[in-house]
């Protein structure tokens, strides 16, 4: 990938068990986790994950129960230790750490949203926002202004003095935001962070994020089983299955070129034309010939566009990007691209980082 790396993992393997190390080397030989743990009683957490995570980027890690996600984002800030592998957080090795140095890493560099809130009942909103400045000694007085700031930011102004109970899923998570952005961190890790509130909750959660992110580039690490929150959010798409890498990139290449059979399950039900977006789809120049019906942003998606064109497939688009032309769309390209395609001819090579 061409941006910069924030957090680099590297081999990473996890297995539960009273002897991991020996149940390790089962796994590099071949061993996979329903047979590790028939015949060596050891659980294959995580096998042989190799992922870069861009900096200023949201990077959605998307898995079924059991796929081994939630464990993986507990080895970027050391809740968890790997029986082998690397974690590299701005070039430095995290399992090298001493303890003054993980609890710096822990307070200043990463924030966590999790999915249950994990709001304390007796400490207002206010107070629950200023934990991390709060931990390091800091007065309510001293930090007051910023974490009154980051909640009027998510929605929340005049809400300080309240307590958790008497809030909203929707609104204690906004909460759980706010807290993770006055801590000031670069790196935010978010756990199922929305997979516990209603339906419109959750797409009001999902683009508030997306505005945040906009506006802040933070360095997101995403946990979710959803699909489409992971298609919406997603800057960068990893799927894990039993505790390994099955396809990590864009996540339009992804839809548009599943690796595997268990990808093209994934993605076989999901509306392709509200996710896919022009610039996936476009044909890359800047000279324009022919017939021209009108113009197109790039990241329109495909849906806007059907319904822009009236549904006719002889329609020719200029596609623009701030101004400029960055290519042409044909209808009948946009057509052909809403049928699912088989799978990659080279599955390997769609685990790897890239």
């Amino acid at each position: 990938m061409s941006d910069d790396i924030k957090i680099k993992i590297r081999n990473l393997y996890k297995i539960f068990g009273d002897d991991p190390k020996s149940a390790l080397e089962h796994v590099k030989n071949g061993m996979g986790k329903t047979e590790l743990l028939a015949e060596h009683n050891h659980v294959l957490g995580l096998n042989d994950i190799n992922v870069d995570i861009p900096a200023g980027k949201t990077t959605v890690i998307m898995g079924l129960s059991g796929s081994g996600k939630s464990t993986l984002i507990r080895h970027l800030n050391r809740l968890i230790d790997p029986t082998s592998g690397e974690v590299l957080v701005d070039g430095e090795d995290i399992l090298s750490y001493n303890d003054k140095q993980l609890r710096d890493l822990r307070q200043h560099r990463m924030s966590m949203v999790f999915q249950k809130f994990a709001l304390f009942p007796h400490r207002t909103v206010l107070e629950n926002t200023g934990l991390a400045p709060s931990i390091e000694g800091q007065s309510l007085k001293k930090y007051e202004s910023e974490a009154q700031k980051w909640l009027a930011r998510v929605g929340l102004g005049g809400q300080g003095d309240q307590y958790p109970h008497q809030l909203s899923g929707g609104m204690q998570q906004r909460v759980g935001i706010a807290r993770a952005l006055t801590s000031n961190s670069d790196i935010m890790l978010m756990d199922e962070a929305f997979s516990a509130l209603d339906p419109l909750i959750r797409t009001d959660m999902q683009n508030l994020l997306i505005e945040l992110q906009g506006e802040l580039q933070k360095t997101i690490v995403f946990i979710t089983h959803d699909l489409d929150e992971s298609l919406k959010l997603a800057d960068h798409l990893v799927i894990l299955k039993d505790g390994f890498v099955v396809q990590q990139g864009e996540p339009q290449h992804i839809l548009l070129n599943p690796c595997d059979p268990y990808i093209e399950d994934f993605v076989s039900d999901i509306n392709r034309a509200r996710v896919l977006r022009v610039r996936s789809v476009m044909r890359k120049t800047t000279e324009t010939t022919g017939n021209i019906s009108g113009e197109v942003d790039h990241n329109d998606n495909l849906e806007s566009l059907i319904e822009k064109s009236g549904g006719d497939t002889t329609n020719r688009y200029r596609v623009m990007k701030d101004g400029q032309q960055v290519g042409t769309l044909e209808m009948a390209d946009l057509v052909r691209s809403l049928v699912p395609q088989g799978g990659s001819s080279d599955p390997d090579a769609a685990r790897r980082t890239g």
